[in-house]
């Protein structure tokens, strides 16, 4: 199967192009700040591409989601999985997405460091093929514009015993890239670049199914 990963597209989205492919995956701040008239017109774009599979997780910029669950989840089509916390399995590949990311108490699915974190990677069943997080790991392509590494020291210690093939996440636009390490492919996918705008391309990569 051909996966395309995109994330932080902050309202931008219909400014994108999207590469072909079997699984679209957004890693999350698919709103600029949340509204429902944007929310909405970033899932009428979501469900139009032709993917047989797409797949979303929410981040910090994501308030609708966040503050009226119940609102949200009515508002999404059939066509689009949703994680949050969870997981699912398509044809023998197992996927687990959270939205949470630490520090950014305040905003959208922010949490403590430290235990605020840990309780939420503790729900990780222990087979992930791609894992989906809005935040890095720490130390792994998070680094701000000012060199300043914001993942999260509790996602980095369970990444380890998880061990995913791949980890798609967003959230830091100035670390945009691609990096292996050891079994896991990790995938900085956001699009945005806080001083330039929506110019950085969606990340494709392939992982075989059933």
């Amino acid at each position: 199967m051909k996966f395309v990963a995109i994330s932080d597209t902050h309202g931008l989205h219909r400014k994108l192009k999207v590469p072909e492919g079997d699984v679209l995956i957004h890693g999350g701040d698919f709103c600029h700040y949340g509204s429902s008239d944007k929310l909405v017109d970033f899932l009428d774009w979501f469900k139009s591409l032709d993917f047989e599979y797409k797949i979303l997780i929410a981040g910090n910029h994501d308030f609708f989601a966040a503050e009226h669950p119940n609102e949200f989840q009515e508002l999404i089509p059939p066509s689009i999985i949703y994680l949050e916390d969870s997981g699912i399995e398509i044809k023998g590949v197992k996927f687990w997405g959270s939205p949470v990311q630490p520090d950014l108490i305040g905003w959208a699915f922010g949490r403590e460091r430290g235990p605020g974190m840990k309780a939420h990677w503790d729900l990780m069943p222990n087979k992930i093929d791609v894992l989906i997080t809005h935040t890095p790991p720490k130390g792994i392509l998070d680094r701000t514009t000012y060199g300043k590494s914001i993942g999260c020291e509790e996602l980095h210690k369970k990444i380890p015993r998880i061990r995913p093939k791949f980890h798609v996440f967003g959230h830091v636009h100035a670390s945009y890239g691609q990096r292996a390490i050891n079994e896991t492919t990790f995938i900085n996918a956001s699009n945005i670049n806080s001083r330039l705008g929506l110019v950085n391309k969606p990340v494709c990569f392939e992982l075989g199914g059933e």
